[in-house]
């Protein structure tokens, strides 16, 4: 005897067919601040205001290094708290006089942050 299957049932049971063997994968961002896993440098932010100039922190997790143009212009040292979203607000940039001038004037900067937490920090200007 040849019984049809009905046009709805053959329907459900090809779907379930094609999705049975179909792998879903879920991937999620970790909570871990591991130095050891290289993570992308992601790309400076803009500055906040037209005379101010952002750093480029290397191996980020969410350091920010802008200085001000009020920074720029006062031609004192300047120790940079480039903490920004990072969970760990120690690292510091210090900065001449003479390297605020470079930076103003668009030459190239860079300077390692302090050590804190077994690591640290080379932030780029320009």
């Amino acid at each position: 005897m040849n019984k049809k299957m009905p046009r709805r049932d053959f329907t459900v049971q090809s779907a379930l067919a094609v999705l049975g063997g179909v792998a879903i994968t879920i991937t999620g961002c970790s909570d871990s601040d591991s130095p050891t896993s290289p993570a992308p440098t992601p790309p400076a932010p803009p500055p906040a205001t037209r005379g101010d100039v952002s750093g480029v922190v290397s191996e980020n997790h969410g350091h920010v290094a802008v200085v001000t143009e009020a920074q720029l212009t006062a031609s004192n040292t300047l120790v940079l708290d480039i903490t920004g979203t990072a969970n760990h607000p120690h690292h510091r940039v210090e900065l001449s006089a003479s390297e605020l001038s470079g930076i103003s004037s668009g030459q190239r900067v860079s300077k390692p942050s302090t050590t804190d937490f077994a690591h640290n920090h080379t932030v780029t200007f320009n």
